[in-house]
């Protein structure tokens, strides 16, 4: 039954990841209406700024996970060589 229930979850978290996958027109839209709800207008210095502020935090979260996966599938190994010392 165990492989049954991994069979699951796996194919329940590929189906989350699919609904979650924005086209780079839809995150622009979407960065767009988020700046504009802050009372930054199109075409302005000040609307440029924020959509790429929200770009970098979005990369440094992207980083940021990354390195937390990294971490978590390798984890320091440690190579042990024991040394017998014999009093004579």
């Amino acid at each position: 039954m165990r492989p049954h229930s991994l069979l699951l979850v796996a194919s329940l978290c590929a189906l989350l990841a699919g609904c979650q996958t924005m086209t780079p027109e839809e995150r622009r839209a979407a960065d767009e209406t988020t700046c504009a709800s802050y009372g930054f207008r199109r075409g302005t210095d000040a609307m440029a700024r924020c959509m790429l502020d929200i770009e970098l935090d979005r990369r440094a979260e992207g980083r940021s996970m990354q390195s937390r996966a990294d971490a978590m599938m390798w984890r320091p190994m440690v190579i042990e060589r024991r040394v017998i010392v014999e009093r004579r």
